[in-house]
């Protein structure tokens, strides 16, 4: 049976730890506030209504696709290119190119960040091995203007970051809707996540401060994963609503 991703991928082995995939949510949840396009998010109302279901979504849909047969995988990724292409057809505009590459840029990107931080650097053989993947799937959405290697999509990406993402009034909104679904505690918690793991520019205009807490309770959170406590520290931390469905990311690499 031929996989969308190898087996043996480090793609496969960065999403499927649950940790590492909530540092990702974490820090896609800090940009999607901040990009200048996520109007077309509340255009449907789901972001608004259910922020952390909808972006947990958009983490499934790509942990989907790396754990996919090839022809299944490819179906997934035709079926978001048709939901966004009726959002589109319903509202009478197009999503711009630049903010279907950003949302690619993101999985990219935190993809990395949240392995190193959570296990060990990585090659840079590895680090094109999962732009390699994200193109793949930006290129069967015929995105347009998607770089050609890691090199030029760190470029990209840093041009991205410095003239797509403001502090608006839907970054103050989606904020407020974050404390309200999380609770005061988890909320801090998604701060401090979001301090550690994202980059210069989106700390700059959320005006979160440069030291993260996290960095201190990582290396004992490391420890306890070793002595099977992950788990317990899991269901205290995160919401009852997707304990199960986060803790079900875990899976054992094939």
């Amino acid at each position: 049976m031929e996989y969308f991703v190898d087996e043996d991928s480090i793609v496969r082995e960065i999403w499927g730890k649950g940790d590492t995939i909530l540092f990702i949510f974490a820090g896609a949840s800090a940009e999607f506030a901040l990009n200048k396009a996520v109007d077309w998010l509340y255009y449907t109302g789901r972001l608004p209504n259910d922020p952390l279901g909808r972006l947990f979504s958009t983490v499934s849909y790509a942990r989907k696709i790396v754990f996919s047969e090839k022809d299944a995988a490819l179906k997934a990724i035709d079926s978001i290119a048709a939901i966004h292409s009726a959002v589109e057809s319903k509202r009478g505009k197009s999503i711009p190119d630049w903010a279907y590459r950003d949302v690619l840029f993101m999985l990219i990107d935190y993809s990395i960040r949240s392995y190193e931080l959570l296990e060990h650097k990585l090659s840079l053989a590895q680090k094109q091995e999962v732009f390699n993947v994200f193109f793949r799937v930006g290129n069967r959405m015929q995105l347009q203007g998607l770089p050609e290697n890691f090199e030029a999509f760190q470029k990209m990406r840093r041009s991205h970051l410095e003239q797509n993402l403001e502090a608006g009034v839907y970054t103050r909104d989606l904020y407020r809707r974050y404390r309200k679904h999380l609770g005061p505690f988890r909320y801090r918690l998604l701060l401090e996540t979001q301090i550690y793991i994202t980059p210069e520019k989106v700390r700059k205009l959320l005006s979160l401060r440069k030291f993260s807490l996290l960095t201190l309770l990582i290396p004992p959170y490391k420890l306890s994963r070793r002595i099977k406590l992950d788990r317990v520290l899991r269901s205290v931390i995160l919401p009852a609503a997707y304990r199960e469905e986060i803790n079900s990311l875990d899976q054992v690499r094939k």
